[in-house]
């Protein structure tokens, strides 16, 4: 059976909630964070993504495909960008990045694809 990109960041999301309400000063800690590094800089919010994307493919963190390639469909990352950016984290890390690629690749699939509809209306 297949993974479901929207699921799992459905998921996540919901047990996400739950850390907000039951350890809030680690995840205000932890958005603040995100807050900072993901602010405006020399590189754009775009590169920035493709990096924790990059990181989440080496990792192998379902989550952090999901919800990065969403970000990155949010802020019109082409598909040749993407592939870019895959292609050097398989040549850095081998087998398992490459495996992690192609689940890269699913979730941008799956969320163009939710997104075209949406886009129809």
């Amino acid at each position: 059976m297949s993974k479901s990109f929207t699921e799992i960041t459905r998921d996540v999301s919901q047990a996400l909630g739950s850390l907000h309400k039951e350890a809030s000063g680690t995840m205000q800690g932890f958005g603040a964070m995100a807050k900072s590094a993901l602010a405006p800089g020399v590189l754009s919010a775009l590169d920035k993504e493709l990096i924790a994307l990059a990181i989440g493919v080496s990792s192998r963190c379902d989550a952090c495909v999901g919800f990065h390639v969403k970000a990155l469909i949010r802020l019109g990352v082409s598909r040749e960008q993407l592939m870019e950016m895959l292609a050097v984290c398989v040549y850095m890390g081998g087998g398992p990045s490459l495996m992690y690629a192609a689940e890269a690749v699913r979730a941008y699939d799956e969320f163009t694809a939710a997104a075209a509809p949406a886009a129809a209306a």
